[in-house]
């Protein structure tokens, strides 16, 4: 099948391998422009860019999509199918109606459950146990086209969003290859979405990762692990910004939400108990233990954490 792969991050890899890996015909890789990165802001590829040309392919990197010349491409690429995974921008109409059968898109989440741009954090924020991949026909929506392949996996009891990313990235490549598999014996049914079910994973910012000491340690360690590695959740001690890598739910304490608990120990007051913060990172300097921060800075037990 003649393909042309749209991607970026580092998630859309796998799935640009595995097609290739299948012997499907990749026209071209589009991905976004190069971006300053670094101290001296020099421009970097991205992630799919960087493997396209490792596999010989031709990589085009359009700055619009709406001004025509993104159509005429794809016209002049002629795939039967594109395949766009975590692409970044949201393809006009005109796009969607090129490919012979349509644009397949390999989404992080069990649609029509955390459609947007971070679903793989907020499925570890708000504490799902299980999530998945979803392969459907884009259509004008945020994520609202018709479902063709799911599958699921567990999240794990500790496991971060950056390490269920490389999971749902590999899980994503063996969904697409399946998906592609049918859609070329003419042996799928599209599903339509249920709205009635749809939830939303809207873009993480540094407000969302701020800890609330006044919710629960179940709740506080779901936010650390959803925010790791980026953007890291953060609390407020003194005036000053602590980033928390690691923390989980303390027995045996109870206070004040945000009042530290112990003179050994960095467990912190929340609703219905108390969270110990283990990983923990001050301004400028690198993690250490929890208890390690609490001696250096000669933190006393009553002394309160503040969301500023």
């Amino acid at each position: 099948m003649r393909i042309v792969f749209m991607g970026t991050p580092d998630f859309a890899v796998p799935c640009l391998e595995r097609l290739l890996d299948d012997g499907h015909r990749v026209a071209a890789a589009i991905s976004q422009p190069d971006k300053p990165k670094g101290r001296g802001y020099a421009l970097a590829p991205t992630p799919v860019k960087l493997c396209a040309e490792a596999r010989g392919l031709a990589v085009h990197q359009p700055a619009k999509l709406r001004d025509g010349a993104a159509e005429e491409l794809l016209r002049h690429l002629a795939p039967d199918l594109a395949v766009v995974v975590a692409y970044g921008r949201i393809l006009p109409p005109a796009l969607l109606r090129i490919p012979r059968l349509g644009c397949v898109n390999v989404h992080a989440s069990l649609l029509p459950r955390l459609r947007g741009a971070a679903p793989i954090q907020w499925s570890v924020i708000t504490g799902d146990r299980v999530t998945g991949v979803t392969t459907m026909f884009m259509a004008e929506g945020l994520d609202t086209g018709d479902i063709l392949l799911q599958r699921k996996t567990p999240i794990g009891p500790e496991e971060t969003a950056g390490e269920l990313f490389e999971r749902l990235s590999a899980l994503g490549a063996d969904c697409l290859s399946e998906t592609v598999r049918l859609l070329e014996a003419g042996e799928i049914l599209p599903v339509p979405q249920n709205e009635a079910l749809a939830t939303y994973a809207p873009m993480l910012d540094k407000k969302i990762a701020c800890i609330d000491f006044a919710k629960t340690a179940g709740e506080i360690s779901c936010l650390v692990r959803g925010t790791n590695p980026a953007p890291c959740a953060r609390a407020f001690f003194g005036g000053k910004m602590l980033k928390v890598h690691k923390a989980a739910p303390a027995t045996g304490f109870s206070g004040k939400p945000g009042q530290l608990l112990s003179a050994d120990r960095l467990i912190v007051g929340c609703a219905g108990g108390a969270v110990e913060l283990q990983r923990v990172q001050p301004e400028g300097k690198r993690q250490m233990d929890g208890a390690a921060w609490l001696m250096g800075r000669r933190a006393r037990p009553g002394e309160m954490f503040t969301l500023r």
